[in-house]
């Protein structure tokens, strides 16, 4: 079996077709249908139905894919380990990120990655879409609270947690009379239940319950953030978000929100050998977090 054909027939099928799958690759799609062409001959089975605006795998297909994707990056990997050894990491390197964290920490994490591993060539993308790292080209995916799966693997290199933010001069609600959450004019996610509660934990006065009244509803926690600052509401904000504006005194915290904490993960097919250059951003990543927990805020 021509292991190239091989390859370039996985590359195919994890990615859903000839235009694709050359997109990302930079293979003509000439040469990723003529290795196919030719593995088909050689096993004498179809692998991939052709149709006009689709492709499909064929069971066989899905069988060699399924049985054999893993083991060529594996391989492939492995034999960079050789090459390589423990040395210098090189090779372009795909990273997805939400929104708030890309923008937040990875110019400055990148920054530094870049300057100290010229030779990988760092690609980091901002999307909160929920992304597949073999099907859409990411050697790594950075997830906030990520469900368990296994088709990934990785490691939790940050705990954030929430806290309830207004501008300084915004009064905060005193306790209603009936004992209930006290209604405060907020700027929430689209998201948000209607029906949603805030449950802040204070130093000052122990357990409060907030119910927020909309005031704005928007899609980004970056513009939820933005409209606290231009005098809206307050706000439920991850601290990694708005620790600089609490430090700065833009904005006041009146308490950390007594949900769970949140939680950051690197995580990677586990299907793939740890690379080196995914091995570096790791820890150039890990670097910028010494304490891996934000603490109480100021």
């Amino acid at each position: 079996m021509n292991l190239e054909a091989l390859a370039d027939f996985n590359l195919v099928a994890a990615h859903g077709g000839f235009g694709r799958a050359g997109r990302m690759s930079g293979r003509s799609k000439a040469t990723l249908s003529r290795h196919v062409s030719e593995l088909e001959h050689s096993l004498g089975v179809r692998l991939i139905e052709r149709g006009s605006q689709s492709l499909r795998l064929t069971d066989e297909g899905r069988a060699l894919h399924e049985r054999t994707d893993g083991l060529l990056s594996e391989i492939a990997e492995a034999g960079e380990a050789i090459v390589l050894g423990a040395s210098t990491p090189r090779g372009r390197l795909r990273v997805s990120a939400p929104m708030v964290f890309a923008h937040v920490a990875l110019p400055r994490i990148g920054t530094r990655f870049a300057l100290a591993y010229p030779e990988v060539k760092l690609e980091i993308v901002a999307e909160d879409r929920k992304v597949d790292p073999v099907e859409d080209g990411y050697d790594l995916v950075i997830r906030i609270d990520p469900s368990p799966d296994e088709r990934l693997i990785g490691r939790r290199f940050l705990i954030d947690e929430r806290l309830i933010v207004a501008l300084p001069d915004m009064p905060r609600p005193q306790a209603a009379p009936d004992g209930g959450p006290r209604p405060v004019k907020a700027v929430l996610l689209n998201a948000t239940s209607p029906n949603v509660v805030w449950q802040m934990k204070s130093d000052l006065e122990g357990e409060v319950l907030f119910k927020p009244e909309p005031i704005l509803r928007f899609s980004s926690l970056l513009m939820v953030r933005d409209a606290v600052l231009a005098g809206a509401g307050a706000a439920l904000l991850p601290k990694l978000l708005v620790a600089g504006d609490i430090e700065a005194g833009r904005i006041v915290c009146w308490g950390t929100h007594a949900g769970p904490s949140v939680e950051i993960w690197a995580l990677q097919s586990s299907r793939r050998l740890i690379g080196a250059k995914v091995r570096a951003f790791l820890d150039v990543m890990e670097r910028a977090f010494p304490a891996r927990v934000f603490g109480p805020a100021p």
